[in-house]
Order: C-alpha cells, then sequence, then structure tokens
C-alpha cells in the first residue's frame, strides 16, 4: 500500500492531503506561485479558460474549485515563468538534448521564439515568422503531391484551430489526418457509429445523479480525470450501485478523499467511489459482458415461464432495434468453461454483476483505454453496448453509453473535420462554404502515417501540438523515420522529443497557451471553444499575459501557413486569424448542429450539440439501433502467453504524475512509486515463479514476429495485485514494445493494453 505523502503513513484512497500536497508543489514549482493559483480562480469559468487537462465534463461553469489536481498540473506546467529562449538552444545541440528525459526537456519552460534547425551547428537557430511560413509554403508545394505530407493534430487544439486546419489541409489537397484519437479512442467511434449512428457517448453529468448502477469499465479517473471521482463517490452515497471492472485495483476506484471538503480533509476522511469491483485478465472484458448477457437472456426465460415480469425491455427492442436473434444464437452457444477461462472471472463473479446490472433501472457504463486498446476492442464495445439496448438504457435520462476521451478536445477536433475517412455530407457542406472540389480519397490515420514513413512515400510531417514520435507505438523505428523526412513543423507550448528527431528541414513554432490572452490587432480578446466527453461545447479565453511577447495562437500559425501554401483566394487566412467568430460563423453553416454558435457559446455552461442517439433517433443505414453478432476471440493475449514460462502480456498505462507524454515528475503516488519510472507491475506469484524478488532489475523482450527486435533493459519488478499473467508499466518508456503492425480490427488502434513479451533476468 503507498504511503501517504503528508504523514507517511499507508493511504487507500485517492485525493485527500496528498493531492493537495501535489498542488501546492507543481504551484511552487511553476515559479508563479501566486499567479498560478490565482489562474487557477478562473479554470472553468463563464468568463476564463477551460482547463487543459482531461475532457470530463463540468456540472456548471460557476464553482470557484472546479478544478482537480491534474488541471493545476498542467495550468502550472503551462504558467511557468521558465523560458526556452534562442540562448538555451545555442548552448545544447539536438544530439545532446535527445539524451534528455521527457520531464526535463519540458521542464526547461516555455518556447519563446519560432526556430529553424541548422544541420551544419546540430542546433535550431532564430528565424522569423514571415521567413518561417514562406520556407514551409514553398517545401510543402515542392512535394510531388500532396499525400506524401501528414497532418497530425492533438487533442489540445481548439475547436476554431481544428477546423482552419482541416479546411488548409483540404485545400492544399489531401485527407491525411493522423490524429491522436487514433491512438485512443478510435474502436469507440468505429463501434458505436456502427451501433447507435453516432461516434459518441450518449449521456450528460446530470445523468450521473440519477443511475442506479454505473459499470466503470477499463479505466483509471484517480489519475486520468479525476473530477469523475467525486460524481461516483456522490452515486454511492445515494445508493446506487458502482462496478469497477478493472485488472488493477486502482486506489481512485475504491475510495476518494475530497480535497474541497474541509471537514473530511480535518478528519482524515474519504468515501468509497465504487460499491463493487471486477478484475478480468487483459482482453477479458468481452467474455464477461458475454456472459453477463447469456445470464439475462436466462432470466428473461425464468420470467416468462413463470409469468413475472419481463426482464427484458421489449418494446424499446421491438421498436428501435434490430438483429437480436443472431446475437441471441451466438451468445447462447457460448460455453461457460470459455467465457470464464477467457475473462478469468469465476461465472458466480459475473452473475452478481448481471445481477446489479438486472435491478437497476438506469444504468451508464463508461468505459476507457483499457477497453480500446485490445485487437478485439470493437467487438467488446459491440458486447457491451448489446448488453445496454437489451434493458433499453439508451436514451433515457440516467442511463447510457460514456466513453471518457483524454485530452480537452479530442472529441471536438473530430467533430469539426479532423478525420483521415471523411462524411461525403461533411465533404459536400464544404464544397458549398468554400466553392471548391474537395479530395475525396480516404488519407492516412496514425498507423498509415506510420507506415508512410517507414516506405519512404511520406516526406512531411506537420504537427498541430501533442508528440507524435513518444506517443506513437515503435518508439525507436519511428524516430529514425522521422529524421529521413524532408520537412518537419512542430506547433507547440514546450520542447519535446518530436521536436529532436529534425528532418532535412525543421521547424519549431511556439504558440499561446490555452491560459494565455489572444487579442486579435485591434486589441480584442479573443476566445476559442472545445468539446467535452459528454457533447458540451464550452468557450475558453486566456487570461494570463503571453509567455513572450511573440507568440502566436494555433489559429493564427495555422493561417500564415495556409495563406503561405495555397494562397488567400479561397480563404482570406489573415481576416480569420482577426476574428474567431468568423471561424466560428463558418464552422455552423458547414456543421448546423452548431447553430448560433457565437451566442450559445458564449452562455456559461456553453450548449450540447445534438446527440440523435441520446434522443433515439439512430442515424444509421436501417434506422435502427444495431445488436452486433460475433464469436469471442479465439484467444486472447493471456491465453497466447499461458503456459509459456517467463511468457506475459503487457499493457501501458500513465504513472499518476503525468498526462499523456508530458512527464509532470518522477513518483506515482497512488501505486506507491517514487522517484522512478522504468517499472514493470506483476503478481507476487509471478515474481516468485521467475525465480526473483520484488526490486530485481529485469529485461522485457517483444514477441511479435516480424523480424524486429524490441528490447528495454534495467527495469525494476514492483510487486502489484494484478492478475497472474499480466503485467503493466508506463509509457512512453514502454512503446518500444508496443508493434506498429498490430492493432485493433476495424480501428486500427495500436494494441498498447494487450502486448506478449518475455520477462527476463537482467
Amino acid at each position: 500500500m503507498a504511503r501517504d505523502d503528508v504523514t507517511g503513513k499507508p493511504s487507500s484512497a485517492a485525493g485527500g492531503w496528498g493531492a493537495l500536497k501535489s498542488v501546492g508543489r507543481h504551484l511552487m514549482g511553476s515559479r508563479a506561485p501566486l499567479s498560478g493559483a490565482q489562474t487557477m480562480l478562473r479554470a472553468n469559468q463563464p468568463d476564463g479558460f477551460d482547463c487543459p487537462g482531461c475532457a470530463w465534463g463540468d456540472p456548471e461553469h460557476g464553482s470557484s474549485f472546479e478544478f482537480c489536481e491534474n488541471g493545476v498540473k498542467a495550468v502550472a506546467w503551462e504558467a511557468t515563468r521558465d523560458r526556452v529562449t534562442p540562448e538555451f538552444f545555442a548552448a545544447h545541440t539536438v544530439t545532446e538534448l535527445r539524451g534528455w528525459s521527457d520531464h526535463d526537456l519540458e521542464y526547461q519552460g516555455r518556447l519563446t521564439h519560432p526556430l529553424r534547425y541548422d544541420a551544419a551547428t546540430d542546433r535550431y537557430l532564430p528565424v522569423d515568422w514571415d521567413t518561417a511560413f514562406g520556407e514551409i509554403g514553398a517545401a510543402l508545394k515542392a512535394l510531388p503531391h500532396p499525400d506524401a505530407a501528414e497532418f497530425y493534430t492533438s487533442g489540445r487544439a481548439s475547436n476554431e484551430a481544428a477546423f482552419l486546419y482541416q479546411a488548409f489541409v483540404r485545400l492544399f489537397g489531401t485527407n491525411n489526418f493522423p490524429d491522436c484519437s487514433n491512438m485512443c479512442h478510435e474502436a469507440s467511434g468505429v463501434a458505436l457509429s456502427a451501433a447507435i449512428g453516432i461516434g459518441k457517448g450518449t449521456v450528460l453529468l446530470e445523468d450521473f445523479e440519477l443511475a442506479d448502477a454505473i459499470f466503470v469499465v477499463g479505466q483509471n479517473p484517480g489519475t486520468n480525470h479525476p473530477r469523475m471521482l467525486a460524481d461516483l463517490r456522490r452515486a454511492t452515497a445515494r445508493g446506487a450501485r458502482v462496478v469497477a471492472v478493472n485488472p488493477l485495483k486502482e486506489k481512485g476506484l475504491k475510495r476518494f478523499a475530497d480535497p474541497q471538503d474541509k471537514l473530511e480533509m480535518i478528519q482524515g476522511g474519504s468515501r468509497p467511489t465504487s460499491t463493487d469491483f471486477l478484475c478480468p485478465r487483459l482482453g477479458g472484458d468481452m467474455a464477461l459482458f458475454r456472459g453477463m448477457a447469456k445470464l439475462v437472456f436466462a432470466a428473461e426465460d425464468r420470467a416468462q415461464a413463470e409469468g413475472r415480469p419481463p426482464v427484458l425491455d421489449h418494446a424499446f427492442i421491438a421498436a428501435h432495434t434490430e438483429g437480436l436473434a443472431d446475437w441471441r444464437a451466438e451468445v447462447e452457444a457460448t460455453g461457460w468453461s470459455e467465457i470464464e477461462a477467457q475473462s478469468g472471472l469465476s461465472r458466480d463473479e459475473i452473475a452478481h454483476a448481471a445481477g446489479i446490472y438486472m435491478e437497476a433501472d438506469r444504468v451508464i457504463l463508461t468505459w476507457a483505454m483499457g477497453i480500446t486498446q485490445h485487437r478485439h476492442s470493437v467487438a467488446t464495445i459491440r458486447e457491451m453496448t448489446n448488453l445496454m439496448f437489451l434493458r433499453g438504457n439508451i436514451g433515457r435520462p440516467g442511463a447510457g453509453l460514456c466513453p471518457v476521451r483524454g485530452h480537452s478536445n479530442v472529441q471536438g477536433d473530430r467533430t469539426v473535420g479532423i478525420n483521415e475517412k471523411p462524411a461525403a455530407a461533411f465533404l459536400d457542406a464544404m464544397e458549398r462554404e468554400l466553392g471548391v472540389p474537395m479530395p475525396r480519397a480516404p488519407g492516412h490515420n496514425v498507423l498509415g502515417a506510420i507506415g508512410a514513413m517507414l516506405d519512404g512515400s511520406a516526406k512531411a510531417f506537420v504537427a498541430l501540438g501533442g508528440n507524435f514520435a513518444r506517443a506513437t507505438p515503435d518508439s525507436a523505428l519511428i524516430a529514425a523515420a522521422m529524421m529521413r523526412l524532408d520537412l518537419t513543423v512542430n506547433i507547440a507550448t514546450k520542447l519535446n522529443h518530436g521536436h529532436l528527431l529534425p528532418g532535412r528541414a525543421s521547424y519549431i513554432l511556439p504558440c499561446l497557451g490555452r491560459t494565455e490572452i489572444d487579442r486579435n490587432a485591434a486589441g480584442d480578446r479573443q476566445i476559442v471553444s472545445v468539446e467535452d466527453s459528454m457533447g458540451m461545447v464550452h468557450g475558453s479565453g486566456g487570461i494570463n499575459l503571453p509567455a513572450a511577447p511573440g507568440l502566436r495562437s494555433e489559429i493564427a500559425i495555422v493561417a500564415g501557413i495556409a495563406a503561405a501554401t495555397v494562397g488567400s483566394q479561397v480563404l482570406d487566412w489573415d481576416a480569420l486569424a482577426q476574428d474567431h467568430d468568423a471561424i466560428r460563423d463558418m464552422i455552423a453553416r458547414v456543421l448546423p448542429d452548431f447553430g448560433d454558435f457565437n451566442t450559445t457559446l458564449r452562455r456559461p455552461r456553453g450548449f450540447r450539440l445534438r446527440n440523435r442517439a441520446a434522443e433515439r433517433i439512430w442515424t444509421t443505414p436501417s434506422g435502427r439501433a444495431v445488436f452486433d453478432a460475433r464469436p469471442l476471440p479465439e484467444a486472447t493475449e493471456w491465453q497466447q502467453a499461458a503456459g509459456q514460462a517467463g511468457t506475459f502480456v503487457l499493457q501501458t498505462f500513465r504513472s499518476h504524475d503525468q498526462y499523456n507524454t508530458t512527464i509532470y515528475g518522477m513518483d506515482d503516488r497512488y501505486r506507491g512509486v517514487f522517484r522512478e519510472r522504468r517499472v514493470v507491475f506483476m503478481h507476487p506469484g509471478d515474481i516468485a515463479r521467475l525465480g526473483l524478488e520484488p526490486g530485481a532489475r529485469v529485461t522485457l523482450r517483444g514477441l511479435h514476429e516480424d523480424g524486429v527486435e524490441r528490447v528495454v533493459e534495467g527495469f525494476r519488478l514492483v510487486s502489484h495485485d494484478i492478475p497472474t499473467g499480466c503485467i503493466a508499466g508506463y509509457y512512453p518508456e514502454l512503446n518500444a514494445l508496443v508493434p506498429h503492425g498490430l492493432f485493433g480490427e476495424q480501428s486500427h488502434t495500436p494494441v498498447s493494453k494487450s502486448v506478449l513479451v518475455r520477462v527476463e533476468a537482467a
């Protein structure tokens, strides 16, 4: 059990004094403690900025404390007074900086000047904005064809920046949009689009106040979206059942001490965030839900035979769905021995979960990357959705589906057009708006972009935020491929490893952060918008002075590159950069669901985009919600590893002191790991079977048979409560073991939660 950072005693809950101490440490560490604290008071407020952390919804933009430990880290990290100036690059070569850790690179502070790589000195040198834009535009126009360029987007980008970006790239002539969503929730979008006609969840935050049961599957809110913990604990306090389904019994999934509850903090108390816990093996979730469905059907048969009220919602099924008979046949054909072997759970455990589901009138099912990063992720989400159809748990208050996104606007970027396979209706609307044809051929997602880099057909890479090289699988291969490109461009607030893999020409373009004031030439303060996991669109306006006088917004940088590349005959890029309202007017014309965008955005809580599935309107080909019938996987990675000495299935995840690839510190408070990241979490029995002791150093070898050797060395074994045969460790350090050639069926998402590896004594 991890110690409490304040008392030194074991802690059993997330939050509490440890969270408050962490908040204080990060505010002080920003070198701007007073301004950092004042900044946090304007997070998620009507006249402030939207938190740049996670995409969990806000109950209202009115509480002075509607933020969490993660939000403080993100804001303090951005609001630091440290600066990475041209003098910094004069003192350090790119080769030297590549040897620095992820944490140390970003800890240096905010980028201040546009930079161009000079191969002769192996350094980045300052360049003026107009020269940078002109040279980038010339390099893009010199490519053999538009599809030779890859245009990456991070979920940090605003709706306005993302919309302008996709307009520029499509005017350039390609749909190559590798996007951070390709690496996380792509399976959710694919599965839900097929099942209910929209690739988003169906609930609002208020639905968590009404649900009788909430299934929290494959996610760790204590680390990834801490504000969710308060909603889960309120649910348990009013008597709802909260069922946590996760291979690791993470602290946030058990108890939470609310740092905003003064009495609780004084008394040292905490309250439960779940009432029940299931620990399936990695990849075993589909089998769990198949078993639950099998029990629901059996209960329905008994109810009919005994003349009792039905278990199924026959009215919903008849009026709104298709395909039940085929799926039920598949469920009946699946034996209990297969279900138990694949899930790693007993029939009794599955029956307990099924009983909770059947006893609840209103159920929410929420999930994250523990579900979406497997080979059979789409099938698993379809199975989960099938179960929710049985009792009509979609499209009514207190019930529904809730994929929890990661970065603050990853969902919004997709909504406004960052999509390598855009819908024909969207392209039609863009053509009506711009008066010119749009490219129609599907472009590259992340894995497509990686393949193009590796085979040499990709020549240029432009990144609107993010750290592509560290977020992707097969880190070493990707790094080498990026350095063979003709052009790399990174729009960023801080230095990261992706910037240190320059192509023949390479630029770093520093931008304003979410917390900083963006004024146009007339001096007017501009705002942007983001969309959270519940489809709520919020306004965001910075309140701090820019980190450096010459910084430009992401929108202005995109506009500058676009003008230099495709010209301003179709769109007046400079005018759009000067007036974000004009961009929103354009978005609303292309996407009518945004309505009177500029008016509704300025409401205190923003507005919700229309969600037809939440209204029980299914925009599927048949106009109905669709049951999906398919067998369980023939064998999960755990089943492939079973019986092979020293072979395990690995999942990568975040430490508590990081967000995506940003490493805030070296501690993982909730898992009891301090000042270290090169660790592997393993069941104590598995450690003993290897003939090792906790703390031993090991080597991990990837077992994907494609001729590529994947090895990481010097990782320390940490004894942990995790199913036997399963191990876990942090990304990006372990991304080197994730093969880019193994990905989710239909989703093409890297299988970062099911990697076969061999563990050997170092």
